[in-house]
């Protein structure tokens, strides 16, 4: 079992102060985040919450790092020693990562231990694209030669969600301290700790001042961010409402921007799919994390002929997941992440009843007495046009969509508003590949999800703008500029 969580682990300064301009720095209101329990639903920790002054303060001090400190002035090859320094120190504190997470939003521990696995990775991935990356390259022009250079972006603020904090952190933040940004962090003020803990790690490390400061804030407070004329880029990873405001926000002032919104991927079950090998694949990254994660499956396409054989298979596979406290290590699901979001779930179990479709399991809160808990829950009998197909539930809920032939697969696999992860499941490699092809998403796996620093992540349509992880993530965070030379 996974040691519980006590704040009083937490440093003062996690506990109470904000990490600006290389300083922990006492907040400027009174102002807290209540960090309630996903298992008990009882406030268990607080935190400052920051108010527009504290960001106003935040990027300042990231404006100065960038305009005359030393930091974008370093060779790539300076700045990796840097990143490789902080995945050391975060290596050191990954048990305390996970139970942080696991506190804050109720993730169970095989998740956990799965995904905070590949959090160093990011760090040693981007420092060795500081020997690979052409930064600055020659060409031949009739007048002499152009040098293209690959210039660091400027003043980045990154947004994250809730629900997978560190990583989604990471994953920004890595390539744009390669690149020779300064960044203000802005996590989600349900999951502020994990943020705060990074920071102790840049402060192990000696990162100069002002190149990494995190506030954490509410919703107000991160918009007068955005709002901050001093911010050349605004990554965000969350819902695509906030996305398109954010969007709009950037437009309206010509910032770059780039967004990870949401999903609503398909699992595409071939007519010759092994389903012995397929359900167990595919079972884990239908319902990750209760559901709440942007690249869960969460409509299974099905061959007509196979459906009832699908439906039995995977419906024992949903009632082995044992649910309950996520500290306990046999449990595969825990709660969700808070009330608003069992909330959500309840309402769409509702619309799809009232659509027609059919609960083959779960559906209910279960036996619990406290706790945000939702059953794994399916659907069969749901056509592409309701909304349980259509929209992000973010819960442990699946639609089954049955199709006659591989044409209505990809087309029902298409008729979404996202485009964001898949999977394809057949023992014919090329046939899966070839549909893969003509699926429009960003990310999608034959017989099984796979994610990897060294590949981009990202997605098509409203699923979001721009790309994380691998070269295209570094770029980013840079701006290209083209200088002249004689011969």
């Amino acid at each position: 079992m996974l040691d519980r969580f006590d704040p009083a682990e937490l440093s003062e300064n996690v506990r109470s102060r904000f990490y600006i301009g290389g300083q922990w720095v006492s907040p400027r209101t009174d102002a807290r985040l209540d960090l309630i329990s996903p298992l008990t639903e009882q406030v268990q920790f607080s935190v400052p919450a920051a108010a527009p002054e504290d960001m106003d303060a935040a990027v300042s001090a990231a404006s100065e790092a960038f305009e005359n400190g030393p930091w974008p002035r370093l060779t790539p090859a300076e700045r990796a020693r840097y990143l490789i320094a902080m995945g050391q120190e975060v290596e050191k504190r990954l048990d305390l990562f996970k139970r942080v997470w696991t506190a804050q939003v109720g993730v169970v521990n095989g998740f956990s231990g799965m995904i905070s696995g590949l959090i160093p990775h990011y760090f040693t991935y981007f420092a060795g694209l500081a020997e690979t990356y052409p930064f600055e390259e020659d060409r031949p022009t009739p007048g002499g030669r152009a040098r293209v250079i690959r210039e660091p972006v400027g003043v980045c603020a990154l947004i994250l969600p809730w629900n997978s904090p560190l990583i989604l952190l990471v994953a920004k933040l890595c390539p744009a301290l390669l690149a020779g940004c300064t960044v203000v962090a802005k996590p989600s003020p349900e999951t502020p700790l994990d943020a705060l803990i990074l920071a102790e790690c840049a402060d192990a490390v000696g990162l100069p001042p002002g190149v990494f400061n995190v506030v954490p804030a509410d919703r107000e407070a991160g918009d007068h961010l955005i709002c901050d004329r001093r911010i050349d880029k605004v990554s965000f990873t969350g819902s695509t409402a906030a996305g398109r405001h954010i969007g709009a926000v950037c437009a309206d002032r010509v910032a770059r921007y780039s967004l990870e919104l949401g999903g609503k991927s398909a699992a595409i079950i071939c007519e010759d799919a092994d389903l012995a090998a397929a359900i167990p694949a595919v079972t884990p990254v239908s319902m990750p994390f209760s559901g709440q994660i942007c690249f869960a499956q969460t409509r299974m396409l099905v061959p007509e002929r196979r459906k009832d054989e699908v439906v039995d298979a995977y419906r024992a596979a949903v009632e082995s997941i044992k649910v309950g406290d996520p500290w306990e290590d046999d449990v595969g699901m825990g709660p969700l992440a808070m009330r608003r979001q069992q909330d959500r779930v309840f309402d769409y179990l509702d619309i799809g009843r009232k659509e027609g479709a059919r609960i083959v399991t779960g559906g209910g809160r279960g036996a619990f007495n406290s706790g945000f808990f939702v059953q794994p829950t399916i659907f069969d009998g749901v056509t592409p046009d309701m909304r349980i197909a259509q929209e992000e539930i973010f819960g442990p809920v699946v639609s089954i969509i049955a199709y006659r032939d591989e044409e209505e697969a990809i087309r029902i696999a298409n008729d979404s508003n996202f485009g964001l992860s898949g999977t394809v499941f057949t023992p014919d490699l090329e046939r899966g590949e070839n549909i893969a092809r003509r699926v429009r998403t960003g990310n999608i796996s034959v017989n099984g999800l796979q994610l990897d620093p060294s590949v981009p992540f990202g997605g098509f349509k409203q699923s979001g703008l721009g790309r994380e992880g691998g070269p295209e993530g570094l770029e980013a965070y840079l701006e290209i500029k083209s200088i002249y030379l004689p011969a």
